[in-house]
């Protein structure tokens, strides 16, 4: 696969995974970072716009943490609209992924 398919997967994907991250409980923007890069090898730097405008979006809501090693952190949850948006995006993936693996079974 071209670098160039790959990157436009990732795009595609993109608000999927965090919203998949975030099913899962309350994170902050590092470690949803990370573990984007780990899973999917996504740059850390598209993660905090896309989680801004989640927020705007309504489909997370944050809460700033004090560290006592370091600077605050800002921890990201699922509102209730953002999991609707998440078992929407899902469903979506599932039938489009399935579409596509069908289509890729019936090749000879």
């Amino acid at each position: 696969m071209t670098d160039s398919i790959q990157v436009q997967l990732r795009k595609g994907a993109l608000d999927l995974c965090v919203l998949a991250v975030l099913s899962r409980g309350e994170s902050y923007g590092y470690e949803i970072a990370s573990t984007l890069v780990a899973a999917v090898s996504m740059g850390e730097g598209t993660i905090y716009p896309l989680m801004r405008r989640m927020q705007n979006d309504g489909l997370v809501a944050t809460r700033i943490v004090e560290s006592s090693s370091g600077p605050p952190r800002k921890y990201y949850r699922l509102t209730p609209l953002g999991q609707q948006a998440f078992e929407a995006h899902r469903r979506d993936w599932r039938s489009f992924a399935g579409a596509v693996d069908k289509l890729l079974e019936d090749l000879p």
